[in-house]
């Protein structure tokens, strides 16, 4: 009975865990001034998560993720479906490495993509976006967090 009650707990908890996860968006806008929608990865669950396990995305959305400093962040493409741009962020919002069509991984030895330099901030696109709307190295993606 007092396993059947810890485990009951265990999953509420979870479920309180899991539900407190809210997807919130914010507008951008590429160099270009092109606006994306982009869902915000804010809290370690958010940012490992990231485009694991969805069918696709559109050429008007992305991920912003946001981290608390520059750093060398890393990403690897364990759990996706389809290839994406990464375009990785300093504090001043520039973009300062840019990884095109990175392909999707389905074993557990995936390689990491990171930055020459550190970024505070790594949006995810639809693959081609860079090659699309031109973006290059040292041109700034603009949006406001609140």
């Amino acid at each position: 009975m007092l396993r059947k009650l810890i485990a009951s707990g265990l999953f509420l908890v979870f479920f309180a865990v899991v539900s407190a996860e809210t997807e919130e968006f914010i507008q951008l806008f590429l160099p270009d001034g092109t606006p994306i929608t982009a869902e915000l990865a804010v809290t370690d669950y958010e940012r490992q998560r990231g485009l694991m396990y969805r069918k696709s995305i559109e050429e008007d959305q992305g991920m912003l993720f946001v981290f608390a400093g520059e750093s060398f962040h890393s990403f690897w493409m364990k759990n996706m479906n389809f290839s994406i741009d990464i375009l990785w962020l300093d504090e001043e919002k520039r973009i300062v490495h840019i990884e095109e069509r990175v392909p999707p991984c389905s074993s557990w030895d995936c390689p990491s993509y990171a930055p020459d330099l550190p970024a505070q901030y790594v949006l995810e696109l639809q693959a081609g976006m860079v090659e699309r709307h031109c973006i290059q190295k040292q041109q700034r993606v603009d949006f406001v967090l609140n």
